[in-house]
């Protein structure tokens, strides 16, 4: 019965543990093999080893073992010890160098492995905290990291996916170590013409620095004993991505994944669950904050019910992002004013001036701006709104400490004069192509027209003006599936027309693009978008082919008419693959749209501040209300400077144009009856060079141009 335990126990044991039982078996082998040796080499009491005991002829039996030559220890003269000694000992020597030096050498070779292994697929618990998170991979990860470059302090981040391990380590590094060298290549030439000990120090002192850790491990993001591995539950931000519908395999499948992608994404929702279970528990850190990728409306409503049920208050914050919403809304935005993609590039970043939110109650929004902005210089307040619950204050300035610093009041002897009959410029804009975000930048389209659509003007002189046309025409060119899955956009009163033609249609698109510029004196937006759910060796083609077709169009009318007004028609191309930056900027196209890297970029900063999301859906979104007289909400905007103001205002200091325009926006009445406070923000030449206002604003020279535009916070 106990033999039938025994061998019922080894069993198990080799079953559940092999390694175990074989690294006992080697030792135990090895113990009994040497002290057998050792007792026969002692025993026989042959010539040499006479007055040899049995200890030491186990150190010896171990030593010949380990070391060949140190037989000659027991063996004095093999021509007078005899044949017998010699064999025991070459047979000790041969049979431990097996069973000892092999067996434990070969365990231990493959527990170096197996270790590693491990360490590589994430079975060995981490000892991190106050470390980023990101479960699962897309094309907007690696942005993610790099933004946290310019963060302003080490950051620790800890990447779990279920494949493609060193595909995404690779595609990590070189990201940070491309963006490291760009930054301190930019550095170097800005410092070129400094003496030799200014240029040092100034390097030395803005240099960017690989200040991001990352770990990248092979798993299951559904597993919680990996989860909890990772330290989930003291992570700062957990970040779960959605995936891609790229496809790499056939056109058949990236349709039924692209389609699937906007139905519904289980996969988000299972991975919520499982680290909303794990950071709302007692040993969670507080104030972390979980970020979630979201591009359906079931995704949406099955992570607003998660909320509801888990989200425990100052420990697991949960914040959703809607990802095609905010492409659709920034899309539609550029389309209008193009100018804001380099301000939103600038300003959605950890890199030079950005948004920040400090946390407090303000009675009075306009007097506390006006008091503040006498006193402070280095940040320029904006708007309060709620987050979580709470209220927050927001402001634009370059560094966060910038916030509470104060500067001695100054008079202000500047004044400038606004135009109360100020109304947004008409537009036309071509759509080139489509993405999965179109319904979203039409959606876009229409709050716009509910803002500044004719229908809210009550100036009888501005109706002359627009004789009674809306503010907006599209014009939609794509192909026939794409036309039909959007039903012609005959809900979208705004989109005049629409053109079935395939990307080899060349001519059917440039006539309808030269007959569309030719409506009137108005100003075109051509948008070029790029399909997000094609094929990974045809991303960006269709949208670099439409460029080709509309540079060729402003070719010919520069050789047709050489004063033709360049900045009548503004190019906006949409692109999915970084790598292809370099190529459309080739052909002199300043609005260049990353779709992804805008929701990278926004990711990074609600990991660091969550209340900034609230602030972010308010500036992207306009009033949706009919009447002028409900403009609530304040958004960015690039208006022109002969039209917003009704004199050229004089050269002067940032932080005057600031005051003054404030000041003024506060009593100038306009046509609907109300006053919208504006706070200047920047400016954009007409060359295309942009300032956005940071630092001591008193040190900022400002001369504007009537051809210029000036970029506003305001509600209208």
């Amino acid at each position: 019965m106990k033999r039938f335990r025994m061998k019922e126990w080894i069993s198990i044991q080799l079953a559940k543990n092999p390694g175990r039982m074989v690294l006992l078996g080697i030792l135990a082998f090895n113990i009994a093999f040497v002290f057998l040796s050792a007792f026969i080499i002692s025993a026989m009491s042959l010539s040499g080893t006479e007055q040899m005991g049995f200890l030491e002829a186990a150190f010896y039996t171990v030593t010949m073992i380990l070391d060949a030559g140190c037989i000659s220890a027991v063996v004095k003269d093999i021509g007078t010890s005899g044949v017998v000694i010699a064999v025991i000992c070459l047979c000790v020597i041969i049979i431990g160098m097996i069973t000892f030096t092999g067996a434990v050498i070969g365990y231990v070779t493959n527990f170096i492995s197996e270790f590693i292994s491990n360490a590589n697929t994430g079975t060995r618990k981490l000892h991190i905290s106050n470390h980023t998170v990101i479960l699962n991979w897309n094309t907007r990860a690696s942005e993610i990291i790099n933004d946290l470059l310019f963060s302003g302090q080490k950051e620790k981040v800890v990447i779990l996916v279920n494949s493609r391990k060193e595909e995404i380590k690779k595609e990590i590094s070189e990201r940070l170590s491309e963006t490291v060298a760009k930054e301190n290549k930019k550095l170097h030439d800005e410092a070129k013409d400094m003496s030799f000990f200014k240029r040092f120090f100034y390097t030395k002192k803005h240099k960017t620095k690989m200040t991001v850790t990352f770990i990248v491990r092979e798993g299951d993001v559904f597993s919680l004993k990996q989860l909890k591995d990772i330290q989930l539950n003291k992570a700062k931000a957990i970040i779960i991505l959605g995936s891609d519908s790229v496809n790499t395999l056939c056109r058949y499948e990236t349709k039924i994944k692209g389609e699937d992608y906007h139905q519904g994404n289980s996969q988000t929702i299972k991975t919520l669950m499982q680290v909303a279970d794990i950071t709302a528990s007692d040993d969670s850190v507080s104030d972390q904050r979980i970020i979630v990728e979201i591009t359906d409306p079931w995704t949406q409503d099955i992570v607003n019910k998660i909320i509801r049920s888990k989200e425990v208050k100052g420990r697991c914050n949960i914040i959703p992002v809607f990802v095609n919403q905010i492409l659709g809304q920034i899309l539609s935005q550029f389309s209008l004013m193009p100018e804001l993609n380099t301000v939103y590039i600038e300003l959605f970043s950890n890199k030079g001036p950005a948004f920040y939110a400090e946390k407090g109650a303000i009675e009075n929004e306009d007097e506390y701006i006006a008091e503040y902005i006498k006193t402070h210089r280095h940040a320029i307040p904006l708007s309060s709104l709620d987050a979580n619950g709470e209220p927050y204050f927001f402001y634009s300035t370059a560094e966060e400490e910038f916030i509470n610093k104060v500067s001695e009041e100054r008079p202000l002897n500047y004044e400038v004069k606004l135009n109360p009959n100020y109304w947004i410029d008409k537009k036309n804009v071509i759509i080139l192509g489509h993405n999965s975000d179109c319904d979203q930048i039409m959606e876009g389209f229409s709050a716009f027209i509910c803002e500044w659509g004719y229908n809210n003007i009550t100036s009888e002189e501005l109706k002359k003006v627009y004789e009674g046309e809306e503010v907006l025409r599209v014009t939609v060119v794509d192909d026939k599936e794409n036309l039909e899955k959007m039903g012609y956009y005959q809900q979208y009163p705004f989109v005049k027309e629409t053109v079935v033609a395939d990307i080899y249609d060349q001519q059917l698109i440039c006539d309808t693009i030269n007959r569309v510029i030719s409506y009137g004196k108005h100003d075109t937006s051509i948008l070029i978008l790029s399909d997000d759910n094609a094929l990974s060796e045809d991303i960006d083609s269709n949208a670099l082919a439409n460029l080709i077709y509309v540079q060729d169009i402003v070719k010919d009318k520069i050789d047709e008419n050489p004063d033709f007004d360049i900045g009548s028609i503004d190019i906006i191309v949409e692109i999915i693959d970084p790598k292809h930056h370099d190529l459309v900027n080739s052909y002199d196209i300043n609005n260049i749209v990353i779709s992804n890297r805008y929701i990278s970029k926004m990711i990074t900063q609600i990991g660091e501040k969550d209340a900034i999301y609230n602030f972010y859906n308010d500036i992207l979104t306009y009033d949706v209300e009919t009447s002028a007289e409900n403009f609530n909400n304040k958004e960015v905007y690039a208006k022109k400077v002969k039209k917003y103001f009704s004199e050229l205002p004089a050269p002067c200091k940032a932080d005057e144009l600031v005051r003054a325009v404030y000041n003024t926006s506060l009593t100038t009445v306009y046509e609907s009856g109300e006053t919208y406070p504006a706070l200047v923000l920047g400016y954009v030449k007409k060359s295309g060079k942009m300032v956005i206002f940071s630092g001591d604003l008193s040190q900022v020279d400002v001369a504007l141009e009537k051809d210029d535009k000036i970029i506003l916070y305001t509600p209208h």
